[in-house]
């Protein structure tokens, strides 16, 4: 059956997704654990990913989703995978990619550096060749990249998956599952000179559906408030709130104040009017939210008062509308146990979604079911 994994490492993200027939998905990738530290207790992600990788018989990844390129989304992933533009990056134990997605701001976006710069050269590389990449919107200032390449853009338009759209790699007829794209819009990076790559990352709702009986992801990247506003103003003038629904749901930002609202509170961040709607009405019954975060911190200390997430008032915000919800709340760092984090596992079948136990080990055991159906600032 279908499952999600994430895993422990501080502010930043990585969720394998696998499906029925042992294929592996990836979003994001950053190994931020310190191997000089022995206090550090965020896991090795490429030790853990060889040993998913290897148990599904698998040497490479269906698609590798890269949200953005910021370096909680990014960190190490020229160690680790594959690449096809350079040879540099094509020796040892490395992971093929067969599809690369990126936002189109990771195309033209300049100045990169480090991971996020050699992200960048494989996306290019490949839109160039025409293969193995979904580039997710087309601003102008694309075609006017591909221009400058030499290349017509009615050669890669099919290439480009737009907000609104299902991504044509995967079905639910063919693969179990179907990816709807929200972000990045094209008419965003029109109008400005400047890549946000918070606001232009990819924010996707996937739809897995095991014997008749859906289950709904959001993967939520990074996106403030005011990008999550458009989002939900669009989906309603559209007709199409049921792309917003969900049972499991990667909130954005690392639990971040942010992604809720401008107003930070003493106690509880307080929402808008679209992501209380988005967060609170669009939750199903039982829903379970992830925050892929440090620990939560206590009230009055330093990490309390700094500006980076994870944010007190926003956990405290999520944690009242999901059990108001009868849902779950988990928090990578902390689970199970803020000693000794460990990855966290989604299981999905026609129940729906419920978190199963000791994922390390590999022992499936169920700790919770669902009502019944079951970077920086």
């Amino acid at each position: 059956m279908p499952r999600l994994t994430f895993y422990p490492l501080g502010n930043a993200d990585c969720c394998l997704v696998g499906l029925v027939d042992g294929t592996q998905i990836l979003f994001d990738y950053a190994a931020t654990r310190d191997s000089n530290n022995k206090q550090d207790k965020r896991i090795d992600l490429a030790v853990e990913l060889r040993r998913d990788l290897k148990k599904a018989k698998r040497d490479s990844f269906r698609a590798v989703v890269f949200t953005h390129l910021d370096n909680d989304h990014v960190k190490g992933a020229q160690d680790f995978f594959f690449l096809d533009h350079a040879e540099c990056y094509q020796k040892g134990d490395r992971f093929k990619i067969e599809e690369l997605w990126v936002p189109a701001a990771a195309i033209i976006e300049e100045g990169c550096e480090d991971d996020a710069r050699i992200v960048r050269a494989e996306a290019r590389h490949r839109l160039k060749k025409g293969y193995g990449i979904r580039v997710f919107s087309r601003p102008e200032k694309l075609k006017m990249w591909l221009e400058d390449q030499g290349i017509p853009f009615d050669s890669r338009k099919h290439l480009f998956v737009d907000a609104g759209q299902l991504v044509p790699s995967f079905s639910i007829p063919t693969d179990g599952v179907e990816f709807f794209v929200h972000s990045p819009f094209a008419s965003r990076l029109n109008d400005t000179e400047v890549v946000d790559r918070n606001i232009d990352s990819i924010f996707i709702q996937a739809v897995f559906a095991v014997e008749a009986k859906t289950t709904n992801v959001i993967l939520g990247s990074d996106l403030p408030y005011e990008a999550l506003a458009e989002i939900v103003k669009i989906t309603k003038a559209r007709g199409r709130a049921s792309r917003l629904e969900w049972d499991v749901f990667k909130m954005p930002h690392h639990c971040s104040y942010k992604s809720i609202g401008p107003d930070r509170g003493a106690e509880k961040a307080k929402p808008t009017e679209e992501t209380k709607w988005l967060f609170e009405e669009q939750a199903l019954p039982g829903a379970i939210l992830i925050s892929t975060s440090d620990l939560i911190p206590a009230k009055g200390s330093e990490a309390d008062k700094g500006k980076q997430p994870p944010h007190r008032q926003a956990y405290n915000y999520h944690k009242g509308h999901i059990d108001d919800n009868s849902g779950e709340l988990h928090v990578t760092m902390q689970h199970p146990k803020i000693t000794a984090p460990e990855r966290l596992t989604i299981e999905i079948d026609n129940t729906k979604a419920r978190v199963v136990k000791g994922g390390s080990s590999g022992v499936q055991i169920i700790t919770s079911q669902s009502a019944p159906r079951a970077g920086t600032i």
